[in-house]
């Protein structure tokens, strides 16, 4: 029964995981050479930030420092390889706060909430 219960849930997850597809600004700004949405790539993937951010990301500091991350890259949040700068100049703050949200908000997509 436990295999079962099991086989559901990531049955669940995997058509979650297949309904939700990339923004088209991710696609542009390059952000899926290194991320996935369900799966560890090169990067995290983005259901595994959005879990670690789930209870805290309605705080404006947390969503402010999670755009500066991406805007000017950085390390070791995630292991060792570091994530390159996706708008340094700051022209595109728009798009990226509009990316964050977006990772953000996949854990309300989720079927349970561990």
């Amino acid at each position: 029964m436990k295999q079962f219960m099991l086989l559901i849930g990531l049955m669940t997850l995997t058509s979650f995981c297949l309904a939700v597809d990339m923004p088209q600004s991710a696609k542009e700004r390059g952000c899926t050479a290194c991320h996935t949405i369900d799966r560890k790539f090169i990067g995290p993937a983005w259901i595994d930030i959005s879990r670690r951010y789930r209870d805290v990301r309605n705080s404006k500091v947390v969503f402010d420092q999670l755009v500066k991350k991406v805007s000017l890259g950085g390390q070791g949040n995630w292991g060792d390889i570091p994530m390159a700068a996706n708008d340094a100049m700051g022209r595109h703050r728009e798009e990226i706060m509009a990316l964050v949200k977006f990772v953000l908000d996949l854990s309300d997509q989720l079927p349970e909430k561990r």
